[in-house]
């Protein structure tokens, strides 16, 4: 899944520190998210959203793979 954090919060500049502050996460958890290393739970990803002001598909975009 790609999202746009990285992108949102440079917007925002905003550091992955003061981020990670603001949704009460550590910095590597802003850090894995956005480089595609760690999806974030449901409550997680509604925070993100409600901190950026978007739908949080604006922000996590799922790719399907191959398969049914």
């Amino acid at each position: 899944m790609k999202n746009r954090v990285a992108e949102l919060r440079q917007q925002q500049l905003l550091t992955q520190e003061e981020l990670a502050d603001i949704l009460e996460v550590s910095r590597q958890t802003i850090s894995s998210i956005e480089n595609g290393r760690y999806n974030p739970s449901i409550e997680l990803a509604f925070k993100i959203a409600r901190f950026f002001q978007t739908a949080i598909e604006d922000i996590f975009i799922y790719e399907e793979t191959g398969g049914k």
